[in-house]
């Protein structure tokens, strides 16, 4: 080895050696964090100091780190979903809920003198249903009916089996399905049910930031997460998967986000779409089935259905497609009462998070 290769490679290990040791940035305290959440939090947010316990230990349990990014991307969400509120109330709610049984009581043909007749039934709380549910104001007190009408009224069960109606709550509305999901996750002692955890300010903070921040993403930006809050884990990478397909083949795509068609034995569009790429793919229909069905992992990236379906489509567009993209959903509930979309929801967030970012 000649001298100036030898004082080279010594200089590099000085300063790799120089390196190892340079102080790291100290771990922040759970006093900090929660200090900071509380600088973060808007203005308009009450029991500062509880909010900021409740988003520190979801934090702290799912082991995330506190960045200001992370932080604010939790606290938008909070933000835009209930303002705040630990059981937000929702404006006609007890309308909604009437409706929502009779129109599935007309689906199975119920006479509406039955409904009527069960809803006048005398409830644990001594109330009848009927008063009950008219004086709903929260999704919290809603649940609590629908969970009596279930296990008490006959006509429960036949409207509605053993589901409540009532799919998400909380600060953060996160699905009462994704909080049983992952209950074994959760570190808190409970007395109730995990749906009942869903609706306090504890649980639905630890829930929803486990939705929101608990997997892993390639995504340059927050505002990506925010569309898959609200549309459904790696729908901004699908969304963009299917806009590739679309330069491909003669069908349009709805830009949704749902790689595989799982209410239906039979193919979905976006499986017939790669299928019809069989041969330029050179893979199986079997195989094709297989890679779709990572949809809702990252390792779908590592499929050779996604990387090849670019590859095609960066040749065709004469350069690399996106790779992610808001998905093209309308959202639906009885409690929207005007056109909004994923899109719309997932700006509206990202820009509560910058403001918050501001904050700091």
């Amino acid at each position: 080895m000649s001298l100036l290769k030898s004082a080279a490679l010594w200089s590099s290990l000085l300063l790799l050696a120089a390196c190892s040791h340079q102080p790291q940035a100290p771990t922040a305290t759970p006093e900090q964090v929660r200090a900071k959440v509380a600088r973060l939090l808007p203005p308009s947010a009450s029991n500062r100091q509880g909010w900021a316990a409740d988003i520190q230990g979801a934090f702290e349990a799912q082991a995330l780190d506190p960045s200001t990014e992370n932080l604010c991307s939790v606290i938008a969400i909070i933000e835009q979903e209930s303002n705040f509120q630990a059981d937000p109330q929702v404006p006609g709610l007890g309308r909604i809920a009437r409706a929502e049984i009779d129109r599935r009581a007309g689906r199975l043909h119920v006479p509406g003198f039955m409904v009527d007749a069960a809803l006048a039934l005398k409830s644990p709380t001594g109330k009848s249903y009927a008063q009950r549910i008219a004086s709903v104001q929260s999704e919290r007190e809603l649940s609590a009916v629908f969970d009596d009408f279930i296990g008490m009224a006959p006509l429960g069960q036949q409207l509605f089996g053993n589901l409540n109606p009532v799919h998400t709550g909380g600060p953060m509305q996160v699905a009462v399905e994704f909080a049983e999901r992952n209950a074994r996750s959760y570190p808190y002692p409970r007395e109730g049910t995990v749906r009942q955890e869903v609706f306090s300010r504890r649980g639905g903070v630890y829930f929803g930031t486990l939705h929101l921040l608990g997997y892993p993403t390639h995504y340059p930006a927050p505002l990506y997460r925010f569309a898959d809050f609200n549309a459904g884990h790696y729908a901004s990478r699908n969304a963009a998967f299917q806009a590739a397909l679309n330069r491909l083949v003669k069908t349009r795509l709805a830009l949704d986000g749902d790689l595989v068609d799982y209410g239906s034995f039979s193919p979905g569009q976006t499986e017939l779409a790669v299928r019809s790429l069989g041969s330029r793919l050179n893979m199986s229909n079997n195989a094709i089935q297989q890679a779709l069905n990572k949809g809702e992992q990252l390792d779908f990236e590592e499929t050779e259905v996604y990387q090849r379906v670019f590859e095609l489509a960066d040749q065709v567009a004469g350069k690399p497609v996106p790779r992610q993209i808001l998905p093209g959903i309308t959202l639906e509930s009885p409690k929207i009462t005007r056109t909004l979309t994923t899109a719309w929801f997932a700006q509206r967030v990202d820009e509560r998070r910058a403001r918050c970012e501001a904050r700091q």
